[in-house]
C-alpha cells in the first residue's frame, strides 16, 4: 500500500510540474531545437514496453545532454537534461555496472 501511495505522490508531482512547464512537441521539432540550441545529437536509444522511444542526446564533447521519450504517435517530451555526459565502454559495463 505504501508503494502505491508513494508512486501516486511522485506521479502527481511529475504531472503538476509537467503541466506547469510543458516541454513536449513533435519529435522532429524537439530534435531540431536540441540540435540548434545545444548542438546535441542522439547517441543512444531504446524502445519501452509500450512502444515508446527513449533517446539520449549529447554534444560531441559531452558538455550537455538530454533524454527524451517519444510516444508511438510521434510526441516527444524532455524528461531529463544536464551537463557532463560521459559514456562507459561496453567492457566496463559488463564487468561492473556500478562503475
Amino acid at each position: 500500500m505504501w508503494k502505491t501511495l508513494a508512486l501516486g505522490a511522485v506521479l502527481t508531482l511529475f504531472a503538476t510540474t509537467a503541466a506547469a512547464q510543458p516541454q513536449c512537441d513533435q519529435r522532429d521539432s524537439v530534435i531540431e531545437l536540441l540540435s540548434q540550441k545545444y548542438k546535441e545529437a542522439p547517441i543512444a536509444l531504446g524502445v519501452t514496453h509500450n512502444g515508446g522511444l527513449v533517446e539520449v542526446l549529447t554534444t560531441g564533447n559531452g558538455n550537455t545532454w538530454s533524454i527524451i521519450v517519444t510516444t508511438p504517435q510521434g510526441m516527444s517530451c524532455l524528461v531529463a537534461a544536464g551537463e557532463g555526459w560521459r559514456a562507459k565502454d561496453e567492457g566496463q559495463i559488463a564487468q561492473d555496472p556500478e562503475a
